[in-house]
């Protein structure tokens, strides 16, 4: 019987271990995604700070952001479409603030992060001023260490 609880502690602190490793992980992670993504909307955003989110990333990434993106599906070419759409709106910011209000950690698959953004500039297809505020959830899919579905919810 003693044996057995032995065993058993070890088996127990050996999984311990392993989950912390992975919520360290995880957590690192979504700092990264935060704070590459800020990155991405700041008015001197270049190519530079976009490869370094998009770093971050599967090459088949999904991307579900209603109502712009209600199809949450993973393609090959996944990481290209996002490329493509967030280079388009590169430098569209005179102003952007954000924080990051919450961190949740989902075992080893997956994290949300909760922030408040205020973007301020011009939207770069109709010419139009754009100004809000707003909070919003990414609950984000891992895989091997890569981000493999991204999903935007507004409150």
């Amino acid at each position: 019987m003693k044996k057995i609880t032995t065993i058993f502690s070890v088996v127990l602190m050996c999984v311990s271990i392993s989950v912390a490793a992975a919520n360290k992980e995880l957590e690192t992670l979504a700092q990264q995604y935060f704070s590459t993504m800020v990155a991405t909307q700041a008015p001197s955003a270049t190519h530079k700070e976009l490869e370094a989110f998009l770093a971050l990333l599967s090459d088949d990434v999904g991307s579900q952001h209603i109502p712009f993106q209600p199809d949450d599906t993973r393609t090959p070419d996944g990481k290209e479409n996002m490329r493509k759409g967030m280079a388009y709106y590169l430098g569209a910011h005179t102003e952007y603030k954000a924080k990051l209000l919450d961190t949740f950690i989902f075992n080893n698959s997956g994290f949300a992060i909760r922030y408040s953004h205020h973007p301020k500039g011009i939207h770069p297809q109709n010419q139009q001023p754009i100004e809000y505020t707003q909070t919003i959830m990414d609950v984000l899919e891992v895989e091997g260490g890569k981000i493999v579905m991204i999903r935007k919810y507004h409150q």
